[in-house]
């Protein structure tokens, strides 16, 4: 089952971040969390079993002081969804970008910069997708106070 070949190659990344999920409450079957550091080969293994990148998104931890990145990804042939998340500083949010390995991403990597502020390392052109380019601010953070405030 692909769903077991999937807990197992990310197993093998993080033993201690990998759950099975019950899929009617959570909408995925597997969900991984992974170190910084070992994004590109969590994702590098379940690219390796034919998912493809759904979406990318993140999150702000504003009381734990991190940010979160999120990747959802699916698979065609089988059902099955798979959840790679990690978190970093949120005074330093940056992770790899994961477009050398789903070109897709490049446009969800921009969204999620725009909106929160993370960088991701080794983005081909990490540019404003939707905000103008001179925004200097992202208005998903949980501090951001507005235009005007």
């Amino acid at each position: 089952m692909l769903r077991d070949k999937a807990r197992a190659a990310l197993a093998a990344i993080t033993p201690e971040g990998v759950q099975e999920t019950d899929y009617k409450a959570k909408g995925y079957h597997v969900d991984a969390a992974v170190a910084v550091d070992q994004v590109l080969a969590a994702v590098k293994a379940v690219d390796g079993l034919g998912f493809f990148l759904e979406d990318v998104c993140g999150v702000d931890w504003l009381a734990a002081g991190e940010m979160e990145v999120v990747y959802h990804f699916a698979h065609v042939q089988e059902t099955c969804r798979v959840v790679i998340r990690t978190r970093a500083p949120r005074d330093n949010p940056e992770v790899p970008s994961i477009s050398g390995i789903y070109p897709g991403a490049n446009w969800h990597e921009r969204e999620t910069h725009d909106f929160f502020g993370i960088r991701f390392a080794g983005h081909p052109y990490l540019v404003p997708l939707l905000l103008p380019e001179d925004a200097d601010f992202h208005p998903l953070r949980k501090d951001f106070k507005g235009l005007n405030g």
